[in-house]
């Protein structure tokens, strides 16, 4: 996918700016050609010696240089690749990106291209929560700019937080879905997958029975073709793939705000599986159990329906919005009631008894519903489910 392809790296001042060593030993093992951009302050962390050696290429610094600026080498650096990743991307950086500044060689080339740009921050996790950071990662969105991390862990500084740059395999893969020429390439979809949890008290709440194994593989498969995936996930048991924009919720009120945030959209995915109901009233302590006593009465209310909620919507609603329908039986009776009921294009339909072992297993077998009445599918891996799906879903997009 990456063979032929020309990238142009621009590496920031982070302690992260060693992973883009890597990052570049990887791309070029993969056939793209690397062009570097070092800011000032990430020849605190790399030489530009090690960058050229590896890149095979010269390393661009001085926005000012006589020899590449007397045919305006910015403008050329700027438009001659087919994308431009920052790696990392520091809060300072994405700053300048997001107000227009063009102080630097890396922050002109940027604000000169009209190349897509991929991001990956890399800051303390302070910093990442700032509302300023947040504020320009918001318009850097808005702008078009795909961003894949950060990711949650331990800091170089010893905090703990949302703030490392995103491992270069997720970087690999999000450079690969950039590129990708296929069918869904332009095209956006929000895909939701996992179980949501409703808490009862601070250690206990209501959850379905999901891995997220199937959700994360149809986002994988639809970044494949090229599309623009929002990932939004419950708590699951499986990472989320590369290449997508991943928004973690826990709950279906969030699950809910969070597609809602991500339309408008080419189409819409719901392989979640959202718990129906919620506590009332959610207990502020533990909930302790009295010896001899009875067990609490807990008042349930209705979760918001997702899937209703935006095929119905008036407005801004997806070209094709896809449900899934877990089922234990009367599969298809069931599954094509929830597709006239919840006013969606598609249900995809399976049959999740405990007898089958697909809840949590490797395999799925699945029906899709759709105007034109079921289509049983052979069981298979799940990731072969997804691929399926995707291309059913390039095809209805045209």
């Amino acid at each position: 996918m990456l063979s032929g392809k020309r990238i142009l790296l621009i590496v920031s001042g982070g302690i992260a700016a060693y992973k883009s060593l890597d990052l570049i030993r990887r791309l070029r093992e993969k056939g793209a050609a690397v062009t570097p951009v070092l800011t000032r302050a990430a020849e605190q962390f790399v030489t530009p010696l090690s960058v050229s050696a590896l890149s095979g290429n010269k390393v661009y610094r001085d926005l000012f240089d006589l020899t590449d600026e007397a045919e305006m080498g910015h403008i050329e650096l700027s438009r001659s690749a087919d994308l431009i990743v920052v790696a990392p991307a520091t809060a300072d950086l994405m700053a300048k990106m997001a107000n227009g500044l063009a102080c630097d060689l890396a922050s002109t080339l940027l604000l000169a291209t009209d190349t897509p740009v991929l991001i990956a921050p890399s800051m303390n996790v302070r910093m990442w929560q700032h509302p300023a950071t947040q504020r320009n990662l918001a318009a850097l969105k808005g702008d078009g700019i795909a961003v894949v991390g950060p990711d949650e862990g331990a800091m170089a500084c010893g905090e703990y937080g949302p703030g490392r740059m995103a491992e270069v395999p997720a970087i690999l893969a999000a450079i690969e879905a950039a590129v990708a020429d296929g069918p869904l390439k332009g095209r956006r979809v929000v895909v939701t997958s996992g179980p949501t949890q409703e808490p009862i008290d601070p250690v206990r709440y209501i959850a379905n029975r999901s891995s997220g194994a199937q959700g994360t593989a149809i986002a994988a498969a639809l970044a494949g073709l090229g599309a623009e995936v929002v990932f939004v996930t419950g708590p699951a048991d499986v990472a989320p793939p590369g290449g997508v924009t991943v928004v973690p919720v826990e709950s279906a009120r969030e699950m809910l705000a969070a597609v809602e945030a991500a339309l408008p959209a080419d189409a819409a995915v719901f392989a979640a599986a959202v718990a129906d109901w919620r506590v009332a009233e959610q207990s502020g302590a533990k909930i302790k159990k009295q010896p001899g006593g009875a067990p609490p009465a807990l008042q349930f209310v209705e979760n918001p329906d997702i899937l209703a909620a935006i095929a119905r919507r008036s407005a801004g609603r997806p070209a094709l919005v896809v449900g899934f329908a877990a089922e234990t039986d009367d599969v298809i009776a069931h599954a094509t009631a929830k597709r006239a009921r919840k006013g969606c294009d598609w249900i995809v339909a399976n049959d999740v008894s405990p007898a089958t072992g697909i809840m949590g297993g490797a395999e799925n077998e699945v029906t899709l519903i759709t105007a034109d009445g079921a289509e049983t599918w052979p069981r298979m891996g799940k990731p072969e489910v997804a691929r399926r799906l995707a291309a059913r879903i390039a095809e209805a997009l045209g």
